[in-house]
């Protein structure tokens, strides 16, 4: 009975030492808005953020919190010491407009780089235009993309043979590596993309590890999945949150139920990784301040447009 409880108290600390918070929140950046149908439906506003992120990440067990744009570099540095992880959207944005996007993007990610090194762990999962960023970042700012034509298809992915070698896919539910490599159902949206060629001639090769591989309609093969070889770091090229959120039907977006199952891996594993982290907000109040739940989002399903609910900012 002693050997029992002592093996109990023992699983149970280890248990607890990896989990600093049941309570993660997630920062989600927000995009400035860039096309004219955004800029019609609210003149004043200069930001939005699609709801089906904010819906995968509380769907995964976490709160949203807005990371606004435009702010001083403090603000950034701020809002990371007190959020658990961040989520990095995707959406069209370029990389050297002021004050925008990517100027936020590029302050989380040198911080959270610097936050890791210290073994204060912060997760990111970039999707789309957020993983192309987060290499762009890692390249010291020099463009290595490519031109794509993937666009409104779903594809299953092509796993590199050390795939499962990973922090990402480790501990996935073994069904759904399944139908992550048999099934069409990674929802791709994009004009540009990262090679392997490009990836190695630039040195990354030793900071990111290719996880899977797709090709565009041309036959023209691109990264799909990597993650970080030191920190906490996750880029799909694919968009996981469309699967369940996103019904516009030109788009094509996958929505089987082995689709929608096997999108939730993603979020799930930023949520898990949140979990490490110890960092929280000065006070309740300051939370509430900062939660997307101060905001309410705009049905846009209606007006034909590619989301079906947009907050704007």
């Amino acid at each position: 009975m002693i050997s029992l409880l002592l093996t109990h108290t023992i699983i149970s600390l280890m248990v607890s030492s990896l989990s600093a918070t049941e309570t993660p929140v997630i920062g989600i950046v927000l995009h400035e808005i860039m096309r004219d149908t955004l800029k019609s439906l609210s003149p004043n506003s200069t930001a939005y953020l699609a709801a089906s992120y904010v819906k995968a990440v509380e769907a995964a067990g976490a709160k949203v919190a807005v990371i606004k744009l435009g702010e001083e570099e403090s603000y950034y540095r701020n809002i990371l010491k007190q959020v658990n992880g961040l989520l990095i959207p995707g959406g069209d944005a370029e990389f050297d407009k002021p004050n925008g996007y990517a100027n936020a993007v590029k302050v989380l990610y040198n911080e959270t780089v610097k936050l890791n090194e210290k073994n204060d762990h912060m997760p990111i999962l970039g999707i789309c235009l957020g993983f192309e960023i987060l290499i762009h970042l890692s390249n010291k700012g020099k463009e290595l993309r490519a031109d794509c034509n993937s666009n409104s298809v779903a594809l299953p992915l092509q796993f590199k043979p050390d795939f499962e070698d990973s922090n990402l896919f480790r501990d996935a539910d073994p069904y759904i590596l399944q139908i992550l490599s048999t099934q069409p159902v990674t929802s791709n949206h994009h004009d540009y993309c990262i090679t392997e060629k490009n990836l190695t001639k630039f040195g990354l090769d030793k900071e990111w590890k290719v996880l899977s591989t797709n090709e565009d309609e041309n036959g023209f093969e691109f990264i799909s999945t990597v993650e970080s070889k030191h920190y906490p770091i996750v880029g799909v090229q694919y968009h996981p949150e469309k699967n369940a959120y996103e019904w516009k039907e030109s788009q094509n977006n996958p929505h089987s139920a082995d689709a929608i199952y096997s999108a939730r891996l993603f979020f799930d594993w930023l949520i898990k990784e949140a979990r490490k982290s110890n960092h929280s907000f000065d006070s309740l109040e300051t939370q509430y301040e900062n939660l997307i739940n101060n905001y309410k989002p705009l049905y846009t399903g209606r007006l034909n447009m590619t989301f079906e609910e947009l907050y704007l900012f």
